[in-house]
C-alpha cells in the first residue's frame, strides 16, 4: 500500500448539533492502547529469556529492518527541519528510553498499588502538559472525563493489591521513578501531536524507533557480551519477532494515526484502555477473577472516556 493511502487522513463523521467526530481517529488510539496492554503478559514472559537492555535492542533493530520501507520520505513530505528532528529525538528518548527506565526500576522500590496509583495519573499530566505546552483548550465536560478515568483506574489499583497494604514496601526513590515515567509518557503524547503536523504517522514512528535503537545499543550490546543466545529456544525468537512488531511499530502507528485530529488532552484519556484490556486477557485467557469494585472501577473509567469524547458540544 502507497504511502498516499496508509496515511490518508481518517474521515470525522457528522456529530450531533453539527459537530464533526474523528471516530476512526478514536477508534486509532483505542486500538494502540489495547493492543499494548493485551500484550503486557507476553512482555513479562519475554524478560524471563533476555536481560531487559538486550531485549530493547533486539526489539528496536528488529522492528527497524520491518520499517526501513517507512524511513524514506514522501513526494509531498518536506524536508527535515532542526526542530522537527529535535523533537523525533525528544519522542524517543522520553516515550522509549527514559520511560522503560524510570518504569522498571520504579517497579523495583515500589508496591503494586502505588506504581497503579501513580500511572492512573497520566490522563491527567497529559492534560496538564497539552494546557501550558500546546495552549490547547480544554472543556470542562473534558476535564471531569479525564478525572473519572483516573479515578476508575486508581479504584482498580487499590482494589486489586488491597487497598494500603504494601504501602510501606515503596521508597520515596521508587515512588519519584514512576513519577518519572508518568511525566515521560505525557510527554510522549504532547510531542507526539506537535509530530503529527509536519509528518506522517508511519514515518513518525520508524523514526522513532530508529532514535530509540541508537540510545539502547549501547546498553544492548554490553548484556549481549555475556549472554547465551544458544539458550533461547524458536518459540522465544517467534514471540521477539511478535512483539517488536506490535509494540515498535503497529501500535506506534495507530497512536500516532491518532493523534492527527484529537487533541493530546483527549488522546491522554485513552491510556485508561490499557489496563483494561490487561484485565480482559486474564479474565477470558488466564481465568482470572474481577471484583464488583474492579468492574464499578472499570465502567467509571469508560464513562470518563465517553464523557471526554462525545459529540454535540464544542471540541476542546
Amino acid at each position: 500500500m502507497s504511502s498516499a493511502t496508509t496515511d490518508q487522513k481518517p474521515a470525522a463523521v457528522e456529530g450531533a448539533h453539527g459537530h464533526h467526530v474523528p471516530w476512526l481517529s478514536y477508534l486509532s488510539l483505542a486500538a494502540s492502547t489495547s493492543v499494548i496492554g493485551s500484550y503486557v503478559g507476553l512482555s513479562k514472559l519475554l524478560v524471563v529469556v533476555f536481560p531487559v537492555f538486550l531485549l530493547a535492542f533486539l526489539r528496536f533493530g528488529m522492528a527497524a529492518v520491518f520499517m526501513l520501507p517507512w524511513l524514506r520520505r514522501g513526494p509531498a513530505e518536506k524536508p527535515l527541519t532542526g526542530r522537527t528532528r529535535f523533537l523525533l529525538f525528544l519522542e524517543s528518548f522520553f516515550g522509549n528510553f527514559l520511560f522503560s527506565i524510570c518504569l522498571l526500576f520504579g517497579m523495583k522500590h515500589s508496591s503494586a498499588v502505588v506504581a497503579g496509583v501513580i500511572m492512573a495519573g497520566i490522563p491527567a499530566t497529559v492534560a496538564l502538559m497539552s494546557w501550558l505546552f500546546l495552549r490547547e483548550r480544554i472543556a470542562p465536560r473534558t476535564l471531569f472525563g479525564i478525572a473519572m478515568a483516573v479515578g476508575g483506574i486508581a479504584m482498580v489499583a487499590l482494589d486489586r493489591h488491597g487497598g494500603g497494604e504494601h504501602l510501606g514496601d515503596t521508597s520515596a526513590w521508587g515512588a519519584l521513578l514512576l513519577v518519572g515515567a508518568m511525566c515521560c509518557e505525557a510527554s510522549y503524547v504532547v510531542i507526539g501531536k506537535k509530530l503529527t503536523a509536519d509528518l506522517p504517522p508511519r514515518r513518525i514512528s520508524a523514526l522513532i524507533n530508529l532514535w530509540g535503537l541508537v540510545l539502547v545499543t549501547p546498553l544492548g550490546l554490553w548484556q549481549a557480551v555475556d549472554f547465551d543466545f544458544g539458550t533461547v529456544a524458536v518459540k522465544d525468537w517467534g514471540l521477539l519477532l511478535f512483539y517488536a512488531i506490535a509494540a515498535s511499530t503497529v501500535t506506534v502507528w495507530l497512536w500516532m494515526k491518532g493523534l492527527q485530529h484529537v487533541s493530546a488532552a483527549k488522546a491522554g484519556v485513552f491510556m485508561v484502555f490499557l489496563p483494561i484490556s490487561t484485565a480482559l486477557v486474564g479474565l477470558v485467557l488466564l481465568g482470572e477473577q474481577m471484583s464488583g469494585i474492579q468492574l464499578l472501577a472499570y465502567a467509571l473509567a469508560l464513562g470518563g472516556v465517553v464523557l471526554a469524547t462525545w459529540p454535540g458540544r464544542p471540541s476542546s
